[in-house]
């Protein structure tokens, strides 16, 4: 498949998980994922239901929750259930409150909750990891009339002072989306009127009504796996454009902490005319303090074990890796979690 292309390596941060866990590469090469959906029959079930914080309608980590829900709520026999979500920064919340007790969040707001800086400044949260998943990359959407080539296009004209200022979607409100869009605005000192919508309310916001010229937002901002798919299909109505933020992904990327890295989206991803330089974050799945080892166990074992279901629902389970899925410091691995990933030499 081809999928986004890493352009600069992740920066060094000393002892890995896996030196952590005791275990190096030659015995994680190892790993037998066998296709029974159980696993350990002497694993016990899940006592209770719970439930699953997911993400916005249509994204992926909506899509991909309610995708590994189903298959964890199979194989216990106890309901799973999925819902939906702002994004990052209103799991982070519900998790760590108990409201939930499985999540999606990007690494980089993980990092901000778990330290207590940035949106969670008034005090740090306490969670757990069961894996690190897939990674998310910022989309920035402009329709294919759009007169912006770079993310500097969306300034103001220069020769026109007094013109408005471009109306740009940064995401919904408390998510990990606007925390990047944010971020990149800023460092690339982009002057627009920036609205929170969800990722449906923007593809529709882009999208010109009846004899309009123009849709109510000129462009949006989306972190998420490849291919979004509300964001695919808007090609063939309204047709698009990726904005190439190279020169700012790199700027971030050496200098933020968080696992940001450059990257690429493959044209092939979303019909486009060539490859897009972008910013990618890894995605985090969380635990709420106190999680019951059942849970977790259940959830990691069938993360890998029906990773091949999962990819069926979308491609972006293709990147699971249970050797990259422990790297998911600071934020410690639920005993659990930890445990799976022993038994299975990682």
């Amino acid at each position: 498949m081809d999928r986004p292309r890493l352009l600069t390596p992740a920066r060094p941060t000393g002892m890995t998980r896996r030196s952590v866990l005791g275990f190096g590469a030659a015995a994680a090469s190892a790993l037998l994922v066998p296709g029974c959906s159980r696993g350990r029959a002497d694993e016990p079930a899940p006592a209770a239901a719970g439930t699953f914080v997911t993400g916005n309608p249509g994204g992926v980590y909506n899509v991909f929750g309610a995708a590994l829900s189903a298959l964890v709520s199979e194989v216990t026999g106890m309901e799973l259930k999925p819902l939906p979500s702002n994004g990052s920064v209103d799991n982070l919340v519900k998790v760590a409150s108990r409201a939930a007790d499985l999540g999606f969040c990007t690494s980089d707001s993980a990092l901000a909750a778990y330290e207590g800086t940035g949106e969670f400044s008034k005090g740090p949260l306490r969670f757990t990891a069961l894996a690190r998943v897939y990674d998310n990359y910022v989309h920035i959407v402009v329709p294919m009339a759009s007169k912006a080539k770079e993310l500097t296009d969306l300034n103001p004209p220069k020769d026109k002072p007094n013109a408005p200022k471009m109306v740009v979607s940064v995401g919904p409100k408390n998510s990990g989306t606007q925390i990047i869009a944010d971020m990149i605005l800023d460092e690339a000192k982009v002057d627009v009127k920036r609205v929170n919508m969800t990722l449906e309310q923007s593809v529709a916001a882009l999208t010109p009504k009846e004899n309009a010229t123009r849709g109510s937002i000129d462009a949006f901002i989306w972190s998420g796996g490849v291919p979004t798919v509300p964001i695919a299909k808007l090609q063939s109505t309204l047709g698009f454009r990726l904005l190439d933020i190279a020169k700012v992904a790199q700027t971030i990327a050496l200098k933020e902490f968080g696992g940001f890295v450059v990257s690429s989206i493959p044209p092939s991803q979303y019909g486009l005319a060539s490859a897009v330089q972008t910013l990618a974050v890894p995605n985090y799945l969380i635990a709420k303090p106190g999680l019951s080892d059942s849970w977790a166990w259940w959830t990691v074992n069938t993360l890998f074990r029906r990773q091949n279901d999962l990819i069926k629902d979308h491609p972006e389970a293709g990147a699971l890796d249970p050797r990259s899925a422990i790297s998911t410091m600071p934020v410690p691995l639920h005993p659990a979690a930890e445990r799976w990933y022993r038994q299975n030499h990682i």
